[in-house]
């Protein structure tokens, strides 16, 4: 059982990793969707160090790709 519970543990650690990272890029998308002009369908993928960081350091890496993509006009 001793090798369960700490799989167990181990499997909860990553959930609360993987939900903090989807709750970081929401939180970013939301602060921007408004300037997203035209029809475009989005897909976001964390990669390892978006657990580490802030909703705001992910808006402007996004604000700046969807500037790239032709998104967002300036």
């Amino acid at each position: 059982t001793q090798g369960v519970s700490s799989a167990a543990s181990d499997v909860y650690k990553r959930q609360v990793q993987r939900n903090r990272s989807k709750r970081i890029i929401r939180a970013a998308y939301s602060a921007v969707e408004e300037s997203i002009c035209g029809n475009w369908d989005f897909v976001f993928v964390a990669r390892g160090k978006t657990k580490y960081l802030k909703s705001t350091d992910i808006q402007k890496v996004l604000t700046e790709q969807l500037l790239k993509a032709g998104a967002i006009k300036k």
